[in-house]
């Protein structure tokens, strides 16, 4: 079964009994090892258990084909549902799983983590059409993502938070869901147990250690202020810190999609502060002066071109062997040297 968007966080926290095999793929490896952990403790609590877990890996069972069969046909000792456990799956895994899911084990789930896989996977294909499997996809977060998370995690944590801090974070550690736990984990810790006080900006940026030339911030308002080198720069530093190229992609086309909404609800009459507090989540107050520079600096049709463009660049360096990082740079420099109108 091929799952929707709006139906991925229901499906991972109950999934489908039908669902005998679960493909968890994207560019995305946090999340997806962190939907994968949560599909799998719906079988077992400990993900660790020796005797209901087992782990396998997509080459391992490219070489011996086997031992999926005699894992998911295994009586655990302890009794209960098995888990298997394949990482780094991959279209190898078709045959083998499409002669499974003939008479898959009614007591085993099979949950197969993977990266990015395009529309022509056979993998994917496979569990999309399959009645009794499912393929949930999981892509890079954008900024009202991961806004929803963090105020999920604060109000687990009874902790408030003020609306510039939750902006500021959604743009500063967008990008791998595991680094986005992470970074709110540390923001828990150091708030500590004072709940008395809302959790501000100045905590926020204190608890992330970043400076902020490191901040996505500097690449995308850089591009659209058509400032090459200024851009070049932030991508170059944001390289160096092994952030990935679809979190690059995604954060350029949030800024210019978010410039887009903007400046279509200004054609429909509203002047712009208006149209802005519109925005999930808002423009962070510091920047919010270079957001409405930037809103009326760019016509709608050019922001559409923009997107246009950056859709096909994503698309591209999903393509293999294509130089992403060349590509991306190529992108960058090329639209923000772009006229405006």
């Amino acid at each position: 079964m091929k799952l929707q968007y709006r139906q991925i966080e229901g499906f991972v926290k109950t999934p489908d009994k039908n669902a005998r095999v679960i493909l968890v793929y994207g560019p995305d490896n946090g999340l997806v090892r962190e939907r994968a952990a949560l599909i799998g403790k719906s079988v077992v609590e400990d993900l660790n258990d020796p005797f209901n877990v087992a782990v396998l890996s997509g080459e391992g069972l490219a070489e011996d084909p086997a031992r999926l069969s005699d894992e998911t046909r295994a009586i655990s000792m302890m009794g209960g549902d098995r888990l298997i456990r394949i990482e780094e799956g991959g279209d190898k895994l078709t045959v083998l799983l499409k002669a499974y899911l003939k008479n898959p084990s009614e007591s085993a789930l099979v949950v197969v983590q993977a990266g990015e896989l395009g529309p022509r996977s056979s993998l994917r294909k496979l569990c999309e059409a399959a009645k009794n499997a499912a393929a949930l996809p999981c892509y890079v977060e954008d900024e009202r993502d991961v806004a929803r998370l963090i105020q999920m995690r604060m109000n687990e944590e009874k902790l408030r938070i003020e609306p510039d801090a939750v902006s500021w974070l959604a743009v500063n550690i967008a990008g791998d869901r595991s680094k986005v736990r992470s970074e709110l984990e540390k923001l828990i810790t150091y708030k500590g147990a004072d709940d008395t006080t809302p959790i501000s900006l100045v905590d926020v940026q204190a608890s992330s250690g970043a400076p902020a030339e490191l901040s996505f911030d500097n690449l995308v308002f850089a591009t659209a202020a058509r400032r090459s080198s200024n851009a070049l720069k932030a991508y170059g530093v944001l390289m160096q810190e092994g952030v990935g190229f679809v979190a690059v992609i995604r954060s350029l086309q949030n800024h210019f999609r978010r410039l887009h909404i903007t400046k279509a609800y200004m054609q429909d009459g509203l002047n712009i502060d208006i149209a802005m507090k519109k925005l999930t989540p808002t423009v962070f107050y510091k920047v919010q002066p270079q957001f409405k520079s930037q809103v009326n600096d760019w016509s709608l049709g050019v922001l559409n071109t923009v997107l246009m463009r950056l859709t096909e660049l994503e698309a591209q360096c999903k393509q293999t062997g294509m130089p992403v990082e060349t590509l991306c740079g190529q992108a960058i420099l090329a639209i923000s040297k772009m006229r405006s109108r």
